[in-house]
């Protein structure tokens, strides 16, 4: 039977709407993300990421293969690549990867991970997000990223759109997000009141239209960190997110939802 399941070997691979180059890309997936395959168009697969359901065409040689049951196992992969810039795999020809944080490490076993039939030497702790407490380290996981530029469809070290940003922070806390801001403002418990947030509360914001566009992190009732240009933290109140560089509010508050008590 021809495989239908695939686990991403490279440190990124950016998803795109279609099976081009110079289409758009709207996700990317990260080392051992794993996939479903829904469509194969030559070297171009219509993939579905297994974490967040999210769908996009990528390059099939950025995927290696693996088994159904593989993909069954990867769902509960609770060891990440930790909150550092020198996350480094040692692959067998010796060349190496460096992984964002956040980047699953699939099928660790005696100081290697595997991508399908290909083996990768642990240079660094693997970190567990089973062993977190969300209130504890919700503020510094999300400061750990500030500074990182804005890049749509981003969710690596160097570019992360808004959603990505939210969605990688609470990977690390072992708290699944899904993948755009309207998807993720779906999930969670609705807070009343902004004087009511606490931090690792998610805020949402719409636009002209009411149709949510940007998401951010509470870090307290007056201050959010979020991804616009660069992830930074700005002043929030009940209007919205006032950003001092263009002198007014950037982004319209719609709603705000609690993930963990």
């Amino acid at each position: 039977m021809e495989n239908q399941y695939g686990i991403c070997r490279v440190a990124v691979a950016p998803l795109r709407a279609d099976a081009s180059d110079r289409a758009e890309i709207v996700s990317q997936l990260l080392f051992g993300d794993h996939v479903e395959i829904i469509q194969k168009e030559e070297r171009w697969w219509l993939i579905q990421n297994g974490y967040d359901g999210y769908q996009g065409w990528m390059d099939f040689r950025q995927l290696a293969a693996i088994n159904q049951d593989q993909f069954a196992e990867m769902h509960d992969c609770h060891l990440l690549a930790p909150l550092s810039f020198n996350n480094v795999l040692t692959a067998d020809d010796g060349s190496l990867y460096h992984l964002s944080p956040a980047s699953n490490l699939p099928f660790v076993k005696d100081g290697y991970c595997y991508a399908g039939e290909e083996r990768f030497k642990l240079n660094f702790e693997p970190y567990d997000n089973r062993t977190v407490n969300f209130t504890d380290k919700v503020t510094e996981t999300a400061k750990f990223f500030q500074n990182i530029p804005y890049l749509w469809g981003g969710r690596h070290l160097f570019g992360l759109d808004c959603s990505g940003f939210t969605q990688t922070v609470f990977k690390m806390l072992g708290v699944k997000l899904n993948r755009d801001a309207a998807q993720q403002a779906e999930q969670g418990e609705l807070v009343g009141f902004l004087a009511e947030c606490k931090p690792g509360d998610v805020a949402f914001f719409d636009n002209e239209e009411g149709r949510i566009t940007h998401v951010g992190i509470m870090l307290s009732p007056s201050e959010i960190i979020h991804s616009s240009a660069k992830v930074k933290i700005d002043p929030i109140d009940d209007q919205g997110i006032f950003n001092k560089e263009l002198g007014k509010y950037s982004h319209k508050l719609r709603i705000i939802k609690r993930f963990v008590e």
